[in-house]
């Protein structure tokens, strides 16, 4: 016995109905006009003439006369004249036009014509009725309204246009709903699958939200207290570190309907539809409360008020912000919402939004150390196939600086570089080729280079590998290379450590190693070339934040003229003439103090410098082994071993340094 065919017996969906599409409106008002043009009866006549009319009013065929408007004649034969006349003759081009035609006549002068009946009937003795009727034509009263209907269509276009209302359907997509909520729900029906067990690392930021969510599975056990739920979280971080995936983790696991959307969603070209929609959006919160609404990107409607002079839309985006500052905390805010906005750019927020009562909590997601790199790979790493030799300690080693963001894209790099290769697993190798790929670029095998330039960049990048190796504090060298990569001729990788804050020796040391590729070419070839821009580039801006940020320098003493809020100055500097002109002396005496230390180092090493370079141009890649047997182990290594070992990471982004040609 044959089974039934499943997809046929299946029973089909019950209650599912069409979506409303405004187009039907047009296709019935077409529809209407038509059905009007084909049933009208006052175009199914036929025009005859002064004397045709003449002969049927003798003949007596005439049964009634319609003087329409007191325009024209509508006239109706007798039925013993429609057999006998030439009417009979016309074919009914349509089965619903009327079985009795009328004729058209246009009479001229209404006066003249009305005598011209009254005469024949006393004279003929006829018997025919005629009367006066108002006929109103649809295509002349379409006619007389096409303009207005034109500029109406043209408008309601342009407005869905505008509005956003290309797709048709969702809040705020019609015309009329320009001012509702764009935001996102997420309630039972739609749940977050993601959970605070799929964000590796960030624990402290995800304590912080953890006790949100409890705020709103549990707030008994916070308000028998007397303490209130607090109003709001404002995630802070680098780009790339997690922040819209918290967000996800808390809808996931709060259990309570939560509202998604971005900061650019309340942007809109007309006037008060920003502050409208930030009604609507915690309007619908409060219905559907205890409820969460994230913002991502607020910068974009909570940027400072105040400092731009000019009207128009900076004045819409303000509306917008003192709408979202009274909704957060204003009269009458009593509602269980808790509001969760992210940003990278906290500094540009305006105070009154950051203050304590609007968002209680500001947490900061920072880029992840060595502990927190280690998790973030083995969550990415799970779904790739990988070789015996890979091990996660070790990639977390070698991406310092690398954010959550930058290690999916690094893992997904390996797996597409594997498989380039034609490879059945991803090895250790790929991934370090994938961090050689992220941070310095593509390499370009076939750029042509001369044996000149070629021997000038060895020397170069043999020159920083060098002062590294003998720096106590310089970054540990990774590997250097004179292969063309991205838009450097040549790089020298090192791997720094993490370190918390920084000393004035460790910056000395760092800057002496920048200056090295310079001086080694100086101390080879008694020339200097431009291929150490990059270089002279951040020991200028090392230098100039040691004098001016950090205070670090002697003569200008413990100062700073660094502002944390963000605010710039401007056209005006917070220091006088003198003081700049010290600043820049200052400058000049530390970085060219570190050049000539730099040709120091080089020329007491300057056959180790010379066989480094041979081997770099014979290899063109060199690893920290082929140092070791050049240098041997470093002097203070041992030193360095028997200090007790702190936890430091640098002040300023901490990442795989590339020094280029």
């Amino acid at each position: 016995m044959s089974k039934p065919n499943s997809k046929k017996n299946a029973p089909k969906p019950n209650g599912i109905k069409p979506k409303f599409n405004s187009y039907w409106i047009y296709a019935a008002i077409i529809a209407v006009i038509l059905s009007f043009s084909l049933f009208d009866t006052s175009a199914s006549g036929t025009d005859i003439s002064k004397n045709k009319f003449d002969e049927l009013l003798r003949s007596n065929s005439i049964e009634n006369i319609f003087i329409v408007n007191n325009d024209y004649a509508e006239i109706y034969l007798t039925e013993e004249a429609q057999k006998t006349t030439e009417s009979k003759k016309q074919d009914q081009a349509l089965p619903w036009a009327p079985k009795q035609q009328s004729l058209t006549f246009n009479f001229g002068s209404l006066e003249n014509f009305e005598n011209i009946i009254k005469e024949n009937k006393e004279k003929y003795n006829l018997a025919l009725d005629v009367k006066n009727v108002s006929k109103t034509d649809v295509f002349d009263s379409l006619i007389g309204f096409l303009p207005f209907i034109v500029i109406l269509g043209l408008w309601i276009f342009f407005m869905r246009r505008m509005s956003g209302a290309a797709g048709g359907g969702g809040a705020g997509g019609q015309i009329f709903n320009i001012g509702k909520s764009k935001a996102k729900l997420f309630d039972e029906k739609q749940k977050v699958k993601i959970s605070f067990k799929n964000v590796a690392g960030l624990e402290g930021a995800k304590e912080e939200v953890q006790e949100i969510v409890e705020f709103l599975k549990n707030p008994e056990k916070y308000t028998n207290l007397g303490g209130k739920i607090p109003k709001g979280a404002l995630l802070v971080g680098p780009p790339g570190t997690g922040k819209t995936l918290l967000a996800k983790a808390v809808a996931g696991e709060a259990g309570v309907p939560f509202f998604s959307l971005s900061g650019s969603d309340f942007v809109e070209m007309f006037v008060g539809v920003g502050a409208s929609r930030v009604r609507d959006l915690f309007k619908q919160a409060a219905q559907k409360s205890p409820s969460i609404i994230f913002i991502d990107e607020i910068d974009a409607i909570g940027r400072a008020r105040g400092k731009n002079n000019m009207t128009g839309g900076n004045d819409e985006r303000e509306n917008t912000l003192n709408q979202l500052l009274t909704e957060m905390d204003g009269f009458g805010t009593d509602t269980n919402v808790i509001v969760i906005a992210a940003t990278n750019r906290a500094d540009v927020l305006d105070k009154a939004l950051m203050r304590a009562g609007r968002f209680d909590r500001q947490i900061y997601v920072d880029l992840p150390d060595l502990n927190e790199r280690s998790a973030i790979f083995n969550v990415h790493l799970k779904p790739l196939k990988l070789g015996d030799n890979v091990k996660v300690d070790f990639l977390a080693q070698q991406t310092p600086g690398f954010s959550g963001a930058d290690i999916a894209n690094l893992c997904n790099e390996a797996a597409l570089m594997a498989a380039r290769k034609d490879k059945k697993v991803i090895e250790n190798q790929d991934f370090l080729d994938s961090v050689d790929r992220i941070v310095g670029g593509l390499e370009k095998k076939n750029k042509i280079i001369s044996a000149k330039e070629k021997k000038t960049i060895a020397f170069h990048e043999a020159g920083h590998a060098t002062a590294s190796w003998m720096l106590e504090h310089a970054a540990p060298l990774v590997k250097v290379t004179i292969v063309p990569r991205g838009q450097s001729l040549g790089a020298a990788w090192y791997l720094p450590e993490e370190r918390m804050i920084v000393q004035t020796e460790q910056m000395l040391d760092e800057m002496c190693a920048t200056l090295a590729g310079r001086a080694a070419e100086k101390i080879i070839f008694n020339k200097i070339s431009t291929g150490a821009l990059s270089d002279l580039e951040k020991v200028t801006k090392q230098a100039r934040a040691m004098v001016s940020i950090y205070g670090l320098s002697d003569k200008v003493g413990n100062l700073t003229y660094y502002d944390s809020s963000g605010q710039e100055y401007g056209f005006t500097k917070p220091y006088s003439e003198t003081t700049a002109k010290l600043i820049d002396e200052e400058i000049s005496n530390i970085i060219e103090a570190q050049y000539q230390r730099a040709i120091d180092i080089l020329t007491e090493n300057k056959d180790k410098l010379t066989e480094l370079a041979e081997r770099l141009l014979e290899k063109e890649v060199i690893f920290k082994d082929d140092l070791v047997k050049i240098f041997g182990e470093r002097a203070f290594l041992e030193e360095e071993k028997e200090k007790p070992k702190t936890t430091e990471v640098k002040n300023e982004s901490t990442e795989v340094t590339n020094e280029t040609l």
